[in-house]
């Protein structure tokens, strides 16, 4: 169920190996991609092997799990911003291939609606990355979110807003609610990776394993995935107890 690699470098190195697999495999693979600190070396390894390779991303959709409602995309806090610079202007991957919900809609539900539209009409997601938040919060699915959401308005909690805090030079400028994709879209994917890395994730990782599938830790929802993994390194992995069935993974 865990797999465990050294650190963040060892992470990003696989996961960007993997990406560059499936998209050998597939042009035309549907990405469903994450924001945040522990995507950023992830990206940053596949940018620098896409370019190493020449590899042809002219195909590939990607859809993003959520942004923050009333930041305009040119906001550098934004999901936008965030993965413009992150990844989308560093791999040449064109906005007409790219779908983040708009934090800036005059009609919030129905950008809700069109986003999971969106989501069917391209064929489903072929590969979702997710990360985690300290409360067990995949995208921005906070802890009691239904199974069956589709993409939603939701009210961020305090513990998420703390979290996120660090990227805001001013705490109380973050946002209050977000777009979101809904636990429903995310496990439609066909495959489903989440990704935790550093010790102040251990906790949560624990928590993760020892719970069942239950809707006040949106993540255990992936353990009824058919195809899914959890890649943790090993400071987040320090709380995880024997019977975890850890996989160490040769680097």
């Amino acid at each position: 169920m865990f797999y465990v690699l050294p650190n963040p470098h060892a992470i990003a190195e696989y996961l960007s190996n993997l990406l560059v697999q499936k998209i050998q495999e597939n042009p035309k693979l549907v990405l469903g991609l994450a924001t945040g600190s522990t995507m950023e070396p992830i990206y940053a390894a596949f940018v620098v092997q896409a370019k190493q390779l020449g590899l042809n991303l002219n195909d590939i959709v990607t859809f993003n799990l959520d942004e923050y409602i009333g930041l305009a995309p040119e906001h550098p806090q934004s999901y936008h911003h965030y993965m413009q610079t992150h990844l989308f202007k560093p791999a040449g991957i064109r906005q007409e291939q790219v779908s983040l919900p708009s934090g800036m809609c005059r009609d919030v539900e129905l950008e809700c609606v069109n986003y999971s539209k969106k989501i069917q009409a391209a064929g489903g997601l072929d590969f979702q990355l997710l990360g985690i938040g300290t409360n067990g919060h995949i995208g921005f699915n906070e802890p009691g979110t239904p199974f069956s959401s589709l993409t939603h308005v939701v009210d961020l909690s305090e513990n998420t807003r703390r979290d996120n805090g660090r990227f805001f030079e001013d705490k109380s400028q973050v946002p209050t609610q977000a777009i979101t994709m809904g636990i429903e879209d995310i496990m439609s994917a066909k495959e489903v990776v989440l990704v935790a890395t550093g010790s102040h994730k251990a906790e949560v990782m624990a928590k993760l394993f020892e719970t069942a599938i239950d809707e006040d830790m949106p993540a255990s929802i992936i353990k009824s995935h058919d195809n899914f993994k959890i890649i943790v390194d090993q400071a987040a992995a320090e709380l995880l107890p024997a019977q975890a069935e850890q996989t160490r993974i040769a680097c």
